[in-house]
C-alpha cells in the first residue's frame, strides 16, 4: 500500500506565505520615526571615517534635488552626530563644510559631500 503524504491545507499554507512575506517586508523597512527632516524633506546621509586624517570624516548627503539648504543642514547634523558618537564632542573643524558658498560645495551627482575633523581637547 502506498504511503499517504500529509499536505498542509491551502489556508494554512497561504497564511504561512503571507506571514513570511510580511516579515521580510518589515525587516527591509527603516523606522520612519527615526528620520530627521530638514525644510520638510528627508535627506539620507551617512558619515564615514576618513582614513587619511586623524579624527577626520566624510559625510555624504543624498537627494540634494529636494533642496540644497536642507541638504546642508542634514550634512551638518550627520557630522555632529558622528563626532558625538565617536569622540564625545560636537565641535567640528570643517574642511568642506555646509557653510561654504554654493559654487564651492562638492556635489557628486545627486549627492552633497562634506568633510571635516572632530575637535577634541
Amino acid at each position: 500500500m502506498a504511503e499517504r503524504k500529509t499536505l498542509i491545507p491551502i489556508r494554512a499554507r497561504t497564511a504561512l506565505v503571507l506571514a513570511v512575506a510580511g516579515g521580510l517586508v518589515l525587516a527591509g523597512c527603516s523606522n520612519n520615526s527615526d528620520r530627521v527632516f530638514f525644510n520638510g524633506n528627508y535627506y539620507p546621509s551617512k558619515a564615514k571615517r576618513d582614513k587619511e586624517t586623524d579624527k577626520g570624516f566624510v559625510v555624504t548627503v543624498q537627494r540634494i534635488s529636494k533642496g540644497l539648504d536642507g541638504a546642508r543642514e542634514a550634512g551638518r547634523y550627520e557630522g555632529t552626530r558622528y563626532c558625538i558618537k565617536t569622540f564625545g564632542t560636537s565641535e567640528i573643524d570643517w574642511v568642506r563644510g555646509p557653510d561654504a558658498e554654493d559654487g564651492t560645495l562638492q556635489v557628486s551627482g545627486s549627492r552633497l559631500v562634506l568633510s571635516g575633523k572632530c575637535v577634541t581637547w
